[in-house]
């Protein structure tokens, strides 16, 4: 049954923590450590008690519990120097002391049934989404199988994707055949995003249309169109859900971001510290990076057991590492590396931790097949993950894979075409370009992410190889002032400390392109 206390509701049935009925973004372990504290407010729960109720008896540093303890403190609005609500016992453990009242759980009633104008559903602590049937306009009632597959198949693929929280295919399929006020589809359901959309069949083709709506404004924030020959069925099913999937999950981030800049700095969660900071990395500027990084530290300071954000903190300094900005190189690689260990240890099954971790482990320490492993498994829990596939493609560029890589990085682009970080995709094939020999296929992959991010080092290394390489020298000359540039300390014999090549010939190809630039020994 649900807790009240001060102006906060802990729902145990429904994982949330509530304050005036705005959810409080908390981690599970946190929520559980919650719980079991206001669950047994009648005496003080020792360590060791609230080890073996919310960690199972597994052993934790002795730091853990009480970062856990001050993440819990921080929710509930309460301080170490207060105890206000959560009482420290010297030597012996924790006790809620806030008063707490107890009231029954109250039937929700069914999506099939929404309540006029009532207040709604709660929204989740993270993003929410539902996907409505999508309406069959060919007049064919035969055509309803096709516009459901497609439904089940977006719903699936968007349940892959762990920071995002997707209503199930049952409670979006009550309103199916109805009209539907969307605002009053996401207060029903607890959703602040609704997909909806349209089948239309004219002989042996298909058209497709979907929309992605802020439920609580009403706003659009994406609209496409998709064509295709009903030959094969289920594989034209399988290309919609993958390009619908690709393109809206980048639509709900930066809806996401620009919900959490809105915010005033003192009411910011660990999510909205998250996304501040995944704004600052898309821009991927030295500047940006330096105020990312404080950010994500935010996020984990807030949330320990936040993968994601550990796993974009080590990015920061991958990205550093990349660009030549490392203050201290040895320190920082390190704390990269840890960062990035714990990221895929905290996120064994959270795709985003395991690309953006994975990438940085396998870059920052030299293990391009651990990282793949690590990619790879990402790949099979979001297979619509456009980061996942280039991440991917760039550390096969560096194994010596360069036409797997191409083909990765092209599908990444076909699942993401307007994505923020384009720029690395390009530079990517950049790269696998070149260790393929196709050097003016390397100078036009390089120029065009150097377009959206002139400060990119990888991009101004593979123009200034790619031109040498093929007898240009004024434009490789050019090329190696700008890289000198950029990095007045770069050198050929520092060439494997800079990028993790793992075949010795793409690193002697590279070697000779800089030298023939004019790069130093």
């Amino acid at each position: 049954m649900p807790f009240e206390f001060d102006d906060y509701v802990l729902d145990e049935q429904r994982r949330e923590l509530t304050q005036c009925g705005q959810a409080v973004n908390i981690g599970p372990q946190v929520f559980d450590l919650l719980l079991q504290l206001v669950s047994h407010r009648d005496r003080v729960m020792g360590r060791d008690e609230l080890l073996t109720r919310v960690w199972s008896g597994k052993v934790v540093c002795e730091s853990t519990i009480s970062s856990h303890i001050n993440a819990v403190r921080r929710a509930i609005g309460d301080s170490g120097e207060d105890q206000r609500l959560l009482r420290t016992v010297a030597r012996k453990g924790y006790r809620f002391v806030g008063q707490v009242r107890e009231r029954a759980s109250n039937p929700q009633p069914s999506a099939a049934e929404p309540r006029g104008g009532g207040i709604g559903l709660a929204l989740p602590d993270k993003p929410s989404i539902t996907v409505l049937p999508f309406h069959n306009l060919s007049g064919d009632p035969e055509q309803d199988y096709f516009a459901d597959g497609m439904v089940e198949d977006i719903i699936a693929a968007l349940s892959r994707i762990r920071w995002l929280f997707v209503i199930a295919r049952n409670s979006s399929f009550t309103f199916k055949g109805r009209s539907v006020d969307i605002q009053q589809v996401g207060r029903t359901l607890g959703v602040r995003y609704v997909l909806e959309g349209s089948v239309r069949k004219a002989g042996n083709r298909v058209r497709i249309t979907g929309q992605l709506i802020d439920a609580s404004t009403g706003e659009h924030l994406w609209a496409e169109r998709f064509e295709g020959r009903l030959d094969d069925v289920f594989e034209l099913q399988d290309q919609v859900a993958e390009s619908v999937v690709g393109a809206i999950a980048p639509q709900l981030e930066r809806a996401e971001i620009d919900r959490a800049k809105r915010k005033a700095t003192e009411s910011l969660c660990a999510y909205d510290y998250y996304l501040r900071g995944t704004a600052k990395l898309h821009d991927g500027s030295r500047e940006a990076i330096a105020e990312a990084l404080p950010l994500f530290y935010q996020a984990i300071e807030l949330d320990p057991e936040f993968a994601s954000a550990h796993a974009m903190a080590a990015w920061c300094y991958f990205w550093r590492k990349l660009n030549g900005w490392m203050d201290e190189r040895a320190k920082e690689i390190a704390e990269g590396a840890r960062l990035a260990r714990l990221a895929v240890a905290l996120g064994r099954d959270d795709a985003v931790a395991l690309t953006r971790g994975g990438h940085a482990l396998g870059h920052l320490t030299g293990d391009l097949d651990g990282g793949i492993a690590l990619l790879d498994r990402a790949r099979l829990l979001n297979p619509n993950l456009a980061p996942a596939w280039y991440l991917g493609g760039m550390l096969r560029v560096l194994r010596g894979e360069a036409q797997t890589a191409i083909a990765n990085l092209q599908h990444a682009a076909r699942l993401s075409p307007l994505d923020p970080e384009m720029f690395r995709m390009q530079v990517g094939m950049a790269l696998a370009h070149f260790f393929a020999g196709q050097l003016e296929e390397a100078v036009e992959w390089a120029e065009k992410a150097l377009i959206d991010l002139p400060s990119l080092l990888a991009a101004v290394a593979v123009l200034a190889a790619s031109h040498a390489c093929a007898g240009r020298m004024p434009a490789a000359e050019q090329a190696m002032q700008r890289l000198r540039a950029l990095d007045p300390k770069f050198r050929v014999s520092t060439l494997r400390q800079w990028l993790p090549i793992h075949r010795d010939e793409d690193l002697a190809r590279f070697a000779e392109g800089l030298r023939l630039a004019g790069l130093p020994d």
